[in-house]
């Protein structure tokens, strides 16, 4: 169907690029706070506590309920060391089926060749879910930055137009006053909502132009870490590494669940396979170089952040990074960080935006993919007659994620989003192993080593990343699971071209 497809314009470099532009931006400037710091409540209960909590609980006969999901503190950089371990199975996996279905859609695709079409349904289902909120947590980050630069210039704001409308650990200033008590406020935020209409018009105009633009916003945002990294190394207290894991594994594990949503930039990579001129080759060297550059640059920023201010005060932050060096920088000899921090915000800020565009381009052609399949309506699969991008789907997308960005905080996006990129990456893992079985001659442009051993891996380290998740992330995620069910067997069954009834 030539009126489907899409424009092949993309290399290596760029499908890296790609890759990187959104596991860096979606979190190294902002769902890193969360991470270390965790998301403390009130009170114990058990919709807060991680399901692994409440499994061990239930095994030596206490509840396992413990006060919000713990933070991995400076531990953290073990957490790290175990996502990318976790990431290199699933890329390797990834990697193998990109390079034998090289059409958009990414695990969606390679779950309808492998699965068949109700489990293909589910997991592009999940995918929506999990781009969607991705993108609502980076969107949230980038109005915290711009806000951190409003200050440097001096440029009085009131936050009522500039935080979420939801805000569960309040709004506090450096001294640590309440600006809002935690719950919902009178506001919405503005620039959240703005940036994600901005990028999603730029992305109706093609896949060429903005992957242009996401290459030069890859190289400011690494030089922006380099420069946090380089000027932070100065103000390490090593007192702030102590207690190194203040919560045990289950800080270390937790704080991996929270970051590996990032990990989405593998998922944007395949999802990009139409669009590369050889992807059989292209597809696996790009997911391969992700996940090496990303891992050494949020390790190096995870040991300075941690090393520069107390762990604790990073909670809940949406932009911890610039905020450690606005602290440092009042402190006295700190009066040398304050140009600093203004090259690391642009460069965070940029970082955002390459993420959120990455993250818009995956998640319409996920829509994109579905409604060629007949599984969605044939309105997202309309192909703009210059341009050759997804408009409609470009713009559907765009919407969905700009208004809740304006509402809710850093913390609950990124939770749902994590549940659902591990379970995205499981069925990838599975549908490795089930096409190794159903079609072992077919060509692989590349293949997994250790035939289902490191598949089956992936599964099992990706099924523990998701126990360290809240309870009532795992709640929300089966509702959504549900829903769409009640979608797929009310509507896109039969739609679908292999309906029989």
């Amino acid at each position: 169907m030539p009126e489907h497809a899409l424009k092949k314009s993309l290399g290596p470099v760029s499908l890296t690029a790609l890759g990187i532009g959104i596991v860096i931006g979606s979190g190294i400037f902002t769902v890193i706070g969360t991470a270390i710091g965790g998301n403390p409540a009130a009170q114990a209960t058990w919709s807060e506590s991680p399901v692994i909590d409440l499994f061990f609980g239930l095994l030596h006969h206490t509840s396992g309920v413990v006060a919000g999901r713990p933070g991995a503190g400076p531990a953290l950089v073990v957490s790290l060391v175990l996502v990318a371990f976790v990431c290199a199975l699933t890329g390797l996996c990834y990697a193998e089926l990109a390079s034998m279905i090289p059409i958009a859609g990414s695990a969606y695709t390679y779950s309808y060749a492998t699965l068949g079409e109700l489990i293909a349904w589910i997991i592009g289902w999940d995918l929506i879910l999990e781009y969607a909120f991705a993108n609502m947590s980076v969107s949230v980050g980038f109005a915290a930055h711009l806000v951190d630069l409003l200050d440097w210039l001096r440029v009085p704001l009131s936050p009522k137009w500039l935080s979420p409308a939801y805000l569960p650990l309040g709004l506090q200033d450096l001294a640590g006053k309440d600006i809002y008590a935690p719950g919902w406020h009178a506001g919405f935020d503005i620039p959240a909502f703005l940036i994600v209409l901005l990028l999603t018009f730029v992305l109706v105009l093609g896949i060429r132009e903005s992957s242009r633009t996401n290459n030069i916003m890859v190289l400011v945002k690494i030089g922006a870490i380099l420069t946090f990294i380089f000027f932070g190394l100065s103000f390490i207290h090593p007192a702030n590494y102590h207690p190194f894991s203040p919560n045990g594994w289950g800080g270390v594990l937790a704080g991996g669940s929270i970051i590996f949503f990032t990990y989405i930039g593998f998922d944007a990579v395949s999802t990009a396979s139409e669009e590369c001129r050889r992807p059989q080759r292209d597809v696996p060297i790009g997911i391969v170089a992700t996940l090496i550059v990303c891992t050494i640059l949020y390790i190096g920023v995870a040991a300075v952040l941690t090393g520069m201010v107390p762990w604790q005060s990073v909670a809940g932050d949406g932009a911890p990074v610039v905020n450690a060096l606005k602290r440092v920088s009042l402190t006295p000899g700190g009066h040398r960080l304050h140009y600093a921090r203004l090259v690391v915000l642009l460069g965070a800020i940029t970082g955002m935006i390459s993420s959120i565009m990455v993250g818009q381009y995956g998640q319409a052609r996920i829509w994109f993919a579905m409604s060629r399949d007949r599984l969605l309506p044939d309105a997202f699969s309309r192909v703009h007659p210059r341009f050759r991008t997804p408009a409609f789907a470009t713009w559907a997308a765009g919407i969905l994620v700009a208004i809740p960005a304006g509402l809710f905080d850093v913390g609950t996006f990124a939770e749902m989003s994590n549940i659902g990129t591990l379970f995205a990456f499981v069925l990838v893992s599975i549908g490795v192993v089930v096409l190794r079985y159903k079609d072992p001659t077919r060509h692989r442009g590349f293949r997994v080593p250790l035939g289902p051993i490191i598949p089956i891996l992936s599964i099992l380290f990706c099924i523990l990343l998701m126990a360290g998740l809240p309870a009532r992330t795992w709640l929300r995620f089966f509702v959504w699971l549900i829903v769409g069910l009640i979608v797929y067997i009310t509507y896109s069954r039969k739609r679908s071209e292999f309906y029989s009834g």
